[in-house]
């Protein structure tokens, strides 16, 4: 966390530096709901967030919430050492369309295995994403898929200064 300070959470809220390593998986308690091309394409009570030092939540929504109809898989893979090989998506909304910007675990490890099929999105992909009623705003970088709101303080992974973390 060198040349950033990190910032004490105030009442109510959470820093990420706090958050463990390796990651937590834990049920969201709040409603969690995306928008994208005016349509709402997720919106449910039963998300989970996975909490990983440095990084603000990232939020995953299982797919009998998404109106799959605009959720379509899309090429490649990647690899997370905690949660195993992940998948990607994309959304294609009444002729918008936004290429690889979801992901899920098919066959999470058995840490994360209540993950299984669920879709995480990038927030900055999409129109508006929300947990409970408020806006969340992108992890800062073009890797990362945390959803920042006032709930949560930094210095967030993917601010600049941060590629050796």
């Amino acid at each position: 966390m060198e040349g950033l300070k990190r910032v004490a959470p105030g009442a109510g809220q959470e820093s990420v530096w706090d958050y463990p390593r390796p990651p937590r998986l834990e049920p969201e308690k709040d409603r969690v709901r995306i928008l994208f091309n005016n349509v709402t394409i997720a919106d449910t009570h039963k998300a989970f967030r996975v909490l990983e030092t440095s990084h603000p939540p990232v939020y995953y929504i299982p797919p009998k919430d998404i109106k799959m109809e605009y959720v379509k898989p899309a090429p490649g893979s990647s690899f997370c050492e905690w949660k195993g090989r992940a998948s990607y998506w994309s959304v294609d909304v009444n002729g918008k369309r936004a290429d690889k910007v979801g992901w899920s675990y098919e066959q999470p490890t058995a840490s994360f295995m209540p993950l299984a099929h669920h879709i995480a999105f990038y927030c900055g992909a999409m129109d508006a994403c929300y947990v409970g009623n408020e806006k969340a705003q992108p992890q800062p970088g073009n890797f990362y898929g945390g959803w920042i709101t006032s709930k949560v303080v930094g210095p967030f992974k993917g601010e600049p200064g941060t590629l050796g973390w």
